[in-house]
């Protein structure tokens, strides 16, 4: 599972990816209309992934992130008194009871694009009046556009022809 968190003057948007042993990828993503930090965005996502993980019955879960101090505090490695990021690592701690093995890891943050990439559209989104956004697809081509261009029909007239036609005739 990759996550990250987004925090910019549009505001505060997290992402989680998880990608299944075949290649699946199955995406999520909010934006968080509460004032946090960066670090509180962080574990927001993290959060969000881990919760998706447990309503798959995901058993076993690696957790990839770009944040060192959320990695670091979810191994224990570092410790916090901050009163803000303290029930989040409760929490955290509370989600990884659910799985039979759990493996945090820190990556450069150009190795987490695709959840970077979430976080920060659902930061910038303005969506005031709704509470789910429909998913966007998005494609992949591998040729350019023009060189699907139709220009002319087999009977030497343009495409568009008859919808001309049928516009001035009716």
């Amino acid at each position: 599972m990759f996550f990250d968190g987004a925090t910019n003057f549009k505001g505060v948007g997290i992402g989680a990816v998880l990608v299944s042993e075949t290649g699946q990828y199955y995406s999520v993503s909010a934006k968080l209309r509460f004032s946090c930090t960066n670090n509180m965005a962080e574990y927001e996502a993290c959060i969000l992934g881990l919760n998706m993980a447990v309503d798959m019955n995901i058993q076993e879960l690696l957790v990839i992130g770009d944040s060192d101090f959320l990695v670091h505090q979810v191994q224990g490695e570092w410790a916090t008194k901050n009163s803000k990021i303290l029930p989040y690592l409760h929490h955290v701690q509370e989600l990884k009871k659910w799985f039979t093995k759990v493996e945090s890891r820190h990556v450069p943050r150009i190795q987490n694009e695709f959840s970077d990439t979430l976080a920060t559209l659902s930061s910038m989104i303005q969506h005031p009046d709704k509470n789910y956004i429909d998913p966007i697809p998005v494609r992949i081509h591998n040729q350019s556009t023009y060189c699907a261009h139709v220009e002319e029909e087999a009977y030497g007239k343009p495409w568009f022809h008859d919808i001309k036609e049928y516009l001035s005739k009716r």
